[in-house]
């Protein structure tokens, strides 16, 4: 931050517009915001509410901190856009009709519209969605103990001659003097 206020000459300010972490420095020169950017950033969301005629819905759309000003203006909002916004799903939910069935389809967050309307689904873009994986822990726990895994493990990396591997946590002072390991 102290290297962008010693050279605002040198501030590309249409992608600081949606660093998350540039809120401050925006609010100090709101006459070089990119309110395009601005509109997707998740923290601006105090500057958009304070500026609602310079928002650009079809990236406030996709912001996950906006649902509440996109319930409030349905009529603005672009639900291409919002078909890919994780926090939307019940605003989605409610207006399936207007969903953008490719763009849900990789939406983390809407598993569960897209297991009701297997028929919509486009397949190369659930391919990108990381939530078709489902951890079993129970398999997973039961294939590290069952196996005696786990065991084996614990015992290799607790291995007296290991211990040097853990320094700074005071296992030197536990080694007594002449310890050959």
């Amino acid at each position: 931050i102290h290297l962008l206020e010693q050279n605002p000459d040198k501030i590309y300010w249409y992608k600081l517009s949606e660093n998350p972490n540039a809120i401050h420095l925006l609010e100090q020169n709101p006459d070089k915001i990119f309110w395009t950017m601005l509109s997707s950033n998740p923290n601006a969301i105090q500057l958009l509410e304070q500026n609602p005629d310079k928002i650009y819905w079809y990236k406030l759309s996709e912001n996950p901190n906006a649902i509440h000003i996109l319930e409030a203006n349905p009529d603005k909002i672009r639900w291409d856009y919002l078909s890919a916004n994780a926090n939307a799903v019940h605003l989605l939910e409610q207006n399936q009709d207007k969903i953008v069935w490719s763009i849900l389809s990789s939406n983390p967050n809407a598993i569960h519209l897209l297991e009701q309307n297997p028929d919509k689904i486009y397949w190369n873009w659930l391919s990108t969605n990381p939530s078709i994986f489902e951890y079993d822990y129970d398999a997973m726990k039961e294939r590290m103990y069952g196996s005696g895994l786990c065991e084996e493990l614990m015992a290799n990396r607790f291995h007296p001659s290991n211990m040097s591997k853990f320094g700074g946590w005071g296992f030197e002072e536990m080694i007594p003097d002449g310890f050959v390991h």
